[in-house]
């Protein structure tokens, strides 16, 4: 097992299930996993990072999906921050704010809005620039990790209608967080709505890139996001296959293991194909990322949807084989049919994946 996966592994142990009733993370831990940059580690070694590849951090993010999904949506949300930095941010933007995300500071990013989902014309954040100050207002809604975060990563309009991405400190004035009560899935991962009324930072903490279209700025960090939970999904599945083979062997029905029934061990079956399917097209994705190909857009949603998809079957079919015995609030199994859901419908529902594999699918040669 790589350290890091071994150092997570020892500092979660058992601590997820209580973290996922109590709806809190430890702000410590939060905070060290940040300052040992294993929140963002793809970001680089030169800005406090591990310098991790797509696919080498996306195997560390799987390994933290099986042991809490909260926790990995965190490492998702300041993956994101990071990755928007360095997609959007001048060179002396990404050395702040990447070396802040790098020693501790934690960060979230905020797209969704009432009547702004997937469809990002509606979005109605605006970014009003007044010499050297920028002023935004607005409202967003299921930011994840905004009720621990330092930095709030705000995408709005600016007067002209180009897209606009601005790094707000989150104890500005004129900030509000107001956290999601008891959100059904990944529980403890920070879940906030966002009131921006009048806040004024500096011109600086507009990121360099705005300017663009807002779906090409948007684009950038969701890309981003949907790999990480793409991987994420992979750990589900591996959490709910460990746990339904483990009580699948030693579970004893009509004198003999649950295991050695075939319409149980069909499931095993379904479980462990599901998890082998989840983590190759995740392989391809992340592969694409690190090649700089074309189709690393294309191969991320493909692996966000595969996963996601598998990932809630998964959760389905192992809660079926733990029957009773893995029905219990904060179990690893009753956890992950719930967090495994969400993951359907963040980042792009399993809808909005189709669609565009459908438009990719029809712009292919005949």
């Amino acid at each position: 097992m790589p350290e890091r996966d071994a150092l997570l592994t020892g500092l979660v142990g058992d601590r997820a299930a209580g973290w996922d009733t109590s709806g809190e993370l430890p702000r410590d831990l939060l905070v060290r996993l940040g300052a040992d940059g294993l929140l963002c580690a793809e970001a680089a070694v030169e800005h406090g990072g591990l310098g991790l590849g797509s696919r080498e951090n996306g195997q560390f993010t799987a390994h933290v999906g099986s042991l809490c999904s909260s926790l990995r949506s965190v490492m998702t949300s300041q993956g994101m921050a990071a990755w928007t930095v360095r997609r959007l941010g001048d060179t002396g933007q990404r050395s702040t704010y990447l070396k802040e995300l790098t020693s501790g500071k934690l960060a979230a990013v905020g797209f969704s809005e009432r009547q702004a989902g997937s469809d990002l014309s509606a979005m109605r954040t605006r970014v009003r620039i007044e010499g050297d100050t920028a002023v935004v207002d607005g409202h967003k809604v299921w930011t994840t990790a905004a009720a621990y975060a330092d930095h709030l990563v705000v995408f709005g309009l600016q007067e002209d209608g180009s897209g606009a991405a601005v790094v707000v400190p989150a104890d500005t004035a004129g900030v509000r967080v107001e956290r999601v009560p008891n959100p059904s899935g990944c529980r403890a991962a920070g879940h906030a709505d966002l009131h921006l009324d009048g806040v004024r930072v500096p011109v600086g903490a507009v990121l360099a890139g705005s300017g663009a279209s807002l779906p090409m700025l948007v684009a950038a960090a969701l890309a981003y996001g949907r790999k990480s939970v793409a991987w994420g999904c992979v750990g589900i599945l591996r959490a709910c296959r460990v746990a339904a083979t483990a009580h699948a062997r030693t579970r004893e029905q009509f004198g003999r293991p649950l295991a050695d029934h075939q319409l149980v061990a069909g499931h095993l079956a379904d479980l462990w194909t599901a998890e082998q399917v989840a983590t190759r097209v995740c392989e391809y994705a992340s592969d694409r990322w690190d090649e700089g190909s074309p189709d690393a857009v294309t191969a991320t949603v493909l692996a966000k949807h595969v996963a996601a998809e598998r990932a809630a079957a998964g959760a389905a079919t192992a809660a079926q084989v733990l029957a009773s015995a893995g029905a219990t609030e904060g179990h690893v199994v009753e956890r992950a049919y719930r967090d495994a859901k969400l993951m359907e419908i963040i980042e792009g529902s399993s809808e909005m994946c189709r669609m565009m594999l459908a438009r990719h699918a029809l712009a292919l040669p005949a």
